[in-house]
């Protein structure tokens, strides 16, 4: 096994051990906004739900969901196995491909050109929970709509209609919110909008630092979090000049043990990657073509980067949804245990939905896989059949 792909294995090993919370009070929405259940697609329309879908100018957005990352594409799958996905159903997504599994991104996505590096279709969801590969065809096949590069820019609750960018209107019945997160980003006050600055959160995000990495000479990533870890061992692969810097004393501090952090710390070490801890950054400094030359630490001292990759985070893609009911503690839309929001018939997924985590009294919001597949399931479950018991409830 090559060593790059050694470093990729160890930081996603790592990753499967996230589990991110947050705390908060919570308060039990009342149970009198969400009465109605089903319990099966064959009485689904005889019990009614929210509104009557007969109004509808079209029938295949009975059903919307609302973003196309992993929780998307789950649910979408779940909808099929309940029989209720073929003309009811509609996806609106920001993107230009079909969900698919993006942890893909920051790990075989990069390998370099020569290493056999992964590529769509290979890593729609489910592929990675073991599931069927659920490409474009896959939807058409299966009656579900799609809607591409046409993000969601307003909602009507009242009148249950979603207005995209192109100005499309959409009327559904219920709504499944899975807008995921978005990257944190430096001020571009400080230089994190300058070309060769990256983060990476799409397709089109990681196809743009492939292409600044088969030029680069010398590579800086801000983060030491999984991000950070993947990023830096991608460099490795492409054997570029690198350097993790971060404000932590050492590597994923909230999961890590000094004592485990000092292994991983060695290995890259050992593998040519330097590290920067406990630096706080004062800003990124442009070159004479007005690329992104070098980073400004805050005790003065300059470190030379042709492309810096930004993993400092992640937060919440709320908007429009904002008057859905959001959670001020943990950010993100809050939801009950089957994340059905305070509006009737809307329900928030995946990293965004903000939720009540019983065994530890608190509410919780999860950026991880894992979370957005089982999410999504319980979610969608719950909206068409029978299942009562909350999410995480033993």
């Amino acid at each position: 096994m090559s060593t790059a792909r050694k470093l990729k294995v160890m930081a996603s090993v790592s990753n499967s051990l996230s589990f991110k919370h947050g705390l908060s009070l919570w308060c039990p929405q009342s149970p009198s906004l969400h009465r109605i259940r089903h319990s099966s697609a064959k009485n689904f329309q005889r019990r009614g739900f929210v509104v009557a879908y007969s109004s509808f100018a079209n029938e295949n957005r009975e059903f919307v969901i609302v973003g196309g990352g992993n929780a998307a594409g789950y649910a979408a799958r779940t909808f099929v196995e309940h029989g209720m996905a073929d003309g009811r159903l509609c996806i609106v997504s920001k993107e230009a491909y079909a969900p698919y599994e993006r942890p893909a991104l920051t790990k075989g996505y990069l390998f370099p050109l020569d290493k056999k590096p992964a590529r769509l279709p290979g890593f729609h969801t489910c592929v990675g929970s073991g599931g069927e590969r659920q490409t474009p065809e896959w939807y058409k096949e299966k009656g579900i709509e799609m809607i591409y590069q046409d993000p969601v820019t307003s909602i009507d609750i009242e009148k249950q209609t979603l207005i995209t960018n192109s100005g499309k209107l959409l009327k559904y019945g219920s709504l499944i919110v899975a807008t995921g997160c978005t990257a944190s980003r430096f001020p571009e006050k400080i230089g994190g909008y300058l070309p060769g600055v990256h983060y990476i959160r799409d397709v089109a995000d990681a196809d743009a630092l492939i292409s600044s990495l088969e030029k680069a000479k010398k590579v800086v990533v801000v983060g030491g979090g999984y991000i950070g870890m993947e990023v830096a061992a991608a460099a490795v692969g492409w054997k570029l000049d690198t350097t993790i810097i971060f404000p932590e004393n050492h590597l994923l501090q909230r999961l890590f043990t000094p004592s485990l952090a000092q292994r991983y710390e060695q290995l890259y070490q050992q593998n040519g990657v330097k590290f920067v801890k406990g630096a706080s950054i004062k800003n990124l400094e442009a070159g004479s073509d007005g690329r992104v030359a070098a980073v400004k630490l805050e005790d003065g001292s300059t470190i030379d980067a042709d492309t810096i990759v930004i993993g400092i985070g992640a937060k919440p893609t709320v908007s429009p949804f904002e008057r859905v009911g959001l959670n001020s503690s943990v950010g993100g839309i809050q939801v009950d245990g089957q994340f059905r929001t305070s509006m009737p018939g809307i329900f928030a997924i995946g990293d965004v939905a903000a939720f009540p985590l019983k065994m530890y009294d608190r509410t919780a919001r999860v950026e991880h896989v894992d979370h957005a597949r089982q999410s999504a399931q319980h979610c969608i479950k719950a909206l068409l059949s029978a299942q009562t018991h909350t999410w995480r409830d033993n």
